[in-house]
């Protein structure tokens, strides 16, 4: 059955049954959403591990917190 098909024959289905379709749509999006998170999660822990062993092995630059915010506050004025 095509995408096409689905849709057209869903579309004949009552109106608390079609709810009922779109709510489970909706909340498998949100499943893979979740999946997709735990991932990004993951991958924002190895890069804050990253930059750490960087800072402590002094291989990273850094910049006063206080003299960033005071240049980013001039250039939007």
């Amino acid at each position: 059955m095509s995408f096409e098909d689905f849709k057209r024959e869903a579309l004949k289905l009552p109106a608390d049954d079609r709810e009922d379709l779109a709510y489970n749509l909706l909340q498998s999006l949100d499943e893979e959403e979740e999946d997709s998170s735990a991932e990004h999660e993951r991958l924002w822990r190895n890069e804050i591990e990253r930059r750490y062993r960087e800072y402590k092995e002094g291989k990273a630059e850094l910049f006063d917190a206080d003299e960033v915010l005071a240049e980013l506050r001039a250039e939007i004025v």
